[in-house]
């Protein structure tokens, strides 16, 4: 696996790796408007995530998942947590909680 020491380096290493489709997290799947994607919970695996916390400033606090879904589609969700978190159904939740427990 990679290290990155910010979401910035872990995006745009990523996005040279392949990884060009911007995800979005709605509360049961991921989405990319630009693209008119829609993953849903069983059509995705998380390959690589990164984890950053804010030292200074808890609006830097990110997790950062490398996404790879059916078809092919290769892409980015970045998320917070804590209190800046998005709301998400049990599926999603548990999807994106198992990756980071590795």
């Amino acid at each position: 696996m990679y290290a990155y020491d910010t979401v910035t380096e872990a995006v745009n290493g990523l996005k040279e790796r392949g990884y060009t489709i911007d995800f979005n997290l709605q509360e049961n799947c991921l989405v990319c408007r630009d693209h008119d994607h829609r993953l849903d919970v069983d059509d995705f695996e998380i390959v690589e995530v990164y984890r950053f916390e804010g030292n200074t400033d808890p609006a830097d606090e990110a997790i950062v998942y490398a996404i790879e879904g059916k078809g092919g589609k290769k892409g980015i969700l970045v998320n917070g947590y804590g209190l800046s978190g998005d709301a998400m159904s049990n599926e999603m939740a548990k999807k994106l909680a198992v990756h980071l427990k590795d």
